[in-house]
């Protein structure tokens, strides 16, 4: 319970929660993330986590126990009216399969936080359909048909938005502020938390996952870089800034250096043009978020330098943390009470998940999970990937090597083939028509 006096978001939420009509959120994934979540409402006043969709239930029981509520205020159902009885009764349902969330009218807003862009795309779009606000932590699925479930959100007049706390939603909150001023934004991006190691596979950190209590192609997603990859796409699909180059560069910059060196070769940085996303690996800049943005009028410049920020022209804007999981809650208040979204995708992508093989593979070879054996993302601008005939990165899972790929060659479709059952697929080629009638 807070101890100042409430203004806004929180403010609303506590009349929500005197009025008996809290936020009832649907969670559908109960790892990590998941029990961050259940955790984290549990702090919190005017928003309850209704139903929890668990594959394994002792999961859900134990993110109960841990975010320390009653043993019993969580209850294994199956049919829509138990349910109901459990919600309105203050408690918490838990239940197999999604789509015992989509109908039930007591659940406001549903998070995915799955991990995996197939489930995240099937499940994002059976919410939509179903007039649901849909919060997608699945930044995977975002940045493999985003695009496409927004459109289907808006037909549907809710809210399609990416998670608060990751850092393409923190990142975005910085954009936001330095445009809002006026500013030109020439990088946009993140330190790297995990030391970069692109041969990285579960194997060789499955110990280390058991230590930090996480599930190890999660952890090799971030340690081989393709999260990297994945967020920083999504900021520039949001945004239009693009990666300068395939993979981007990732300098070993500290947080003193980004603004000399996220600019211009002709200022004496990196950079081929102003306007990308980026991420640096050098001390000081991770767990934060950073906007290297341009303020060339002198008056401006003067101030910045007695505020202690730099001489200029180029300045960096820096949140030092992001709350993953802990601040979704957040987005969920603001998508059913304002009918607010924390960041969409653009309507045209300019960025491309891609992948490049973590080894050599031969055809006939199946390609498993983003974090696993096979590959690792790879960031380019859509003009790049379509000119490379590249593979999405979100297609590849399950799909099949057909020609010879050398470690560290990018995939495309002249070497491998997606499944051709996918559900995400399908999804994405009507993304790609959605696209292809903009114009």
């Amino acid at each position: 319970m807070t101890n100042v006096a409430l203004t806004g978001l929180a403010r609303d939420l506590a009349q929500r929660a005197a009025e008996g009509r809290p936020v009832r959120i649907g969670v559908v994934g109960c790892g990590e993330m998941g029990t961050d979540i259940v955790t984290q409402v549990a702090q919190m006043q005017g928003i309850e986590v209704a139903a929890i969709v668990a594959r394994r239930p002792h999961q859900a029981h134990d993110a109960v126990r841990i975010a320390q509520r009653e043993a019993d205020s969580a209850v294994e159902v199956q049919t829509d009216s138990a349910i109901s009885a459990l919600i309105e009764s203050g408690k918490t349902a838990i239940v197999p399969d999604a789509d015992l969330l989509m109908n039930n009218g007591l659940i406001d807003v549903i998070v995915d936080a799955t991990g995996k862009p197939v489930a995240g795309a099937e499940i994002g779009l059976k919410v939509i359909e179903h007039g649901k606000h849909l919060v997608m932590m699945n930044v995977e699925a975002d940045v493999t048909v985003g695009a496409y479930l927004k459109q289907m959100a808006d037909k549907m007049g809710v809210v399609y938005t990416v998670g608060a706390g990751d850092e393409p939603s923190s990142c975005m909150e910085l954009i936001e502020f330095v445009t809002a001023m006026g500013h030109t934004v020439v990088a946009a991006g993140k330190g790297k938390n995990n030391p970069l190691n692109h041969d990285a596979t579960p194997d060789d950190y499955r110990e280390e996952a058991i230590r930090r209590n996480m599930n190890p192609r999660m952890l090799v997603e971030f340690v081989d870089g393709s999260k990297t990859m994945v967020e920083m796409t999504a900021i520039a699909n949001a945004t239009g800034l693009v990666p300068d180059l395939p993979g981007m560069h990732g300098p070993a910059a500290t947080l003193e250096q980004l603004p000399k060196v996220l600019c211009p070769v002709e200022d004496g940085g990196i950079l081929s043009r102003k306007g990308v996303v980026d991420y640096s690996v050098g001390k000081g800049v991770a767990p934060g978020v950073f906007v290297i943005a341009e303020m060339a009028h002198p008056r401006l410049r003067e101030r910045m330098n007695d505020l202690k920020l730099g001489e200029g022209p180029y300045f960096t804007f820096f949140r030092p943390y992001h709350l993953t999981s802990l601040e979704v809650p957040l987005s969920c208040a603001r998508a059913v009470m304002y009918g607010k979204a924390d960041m969409v995708p653009l309507q045209k992508p300019v960025a491309e998940v891609c992948a490049v093989a973590k080894r050599d593979l031969a055809p006939g070879e199946r390609l498993d999970a983003i974090g696993e054996y096979t590959y690792r993302s790879w960031a380019m601008s859509v003009g790049d990937a379509r000119a490379a005939n590249a593979v999405p990165c979100g297609l590849l899972e399950g799909g099949t090597v057909t020609a010879p790929i050398a470690k560290g060659e990018l995939i495309t479709y002249a070497n491998a083939a997606p499944q051709p059952d996918s559900p995400l697929v399908a999804l994405r080629r009507k993304q790609d028509e959605m696209v292809a009638a903009l114009g």
